[in-house]
């Protein structure tokens, strides 16, 4: 688990070029936010999470729960989710729009960042 890096993951790095190379700018882990989003994008107040399924417990196939030690990886990932939705929470009441983008849903879900992207420059 040493090797499991919480930053600069390959998907992140993904979304990050994705974004910049559709001619948006951002800031990373910004640390005066709640949950120290992946990307932040200050002037349309988004705050962009990249969730690998696993850790944040996904209801897809990546995210199953290992079945040796159920006890411990239950209370880990059910505490990541607690403090994950008590983070996005925090951002909507600061007036940020968290936006969540999965592993296994990558693509769709850079494509749907891009859209809202876009639509906030019209």
């Amino acid at each position: 688990m040493a090797r499991v890096r919480s930053k600069d993951t390959t998907p992140e790095l993904a979304v990050r070029r994705a974004v910049h190379a559709a001619g948006f700018r951002f800031r990373l882990h910004r640390k005066t936010l709640p949950g120290s989003p992946d990307l932040v994008l200050s002037s349309r107040s988004i705050a962009v999470f990249v969730n690998g399924c696993f850790w944040h417990g996904h209801s897809c196939e990546d995210g199953k729960r290992p079945s040796s030690n159920i006890e411990y990886w239950n209370h880990k990932i059910d505490r990541n989710v607690s403090r994950d939705q008590a983070n996005y929470n925090a951002l909507r009441r600061m007036g940020w729009k968290p936006i969540v983008i999965w592993t296994c849903r990558l693509n769709p879900g850079l494509r749907r960042l891009l859209a809202e992207l876009r639509a906030g420059s019209r």
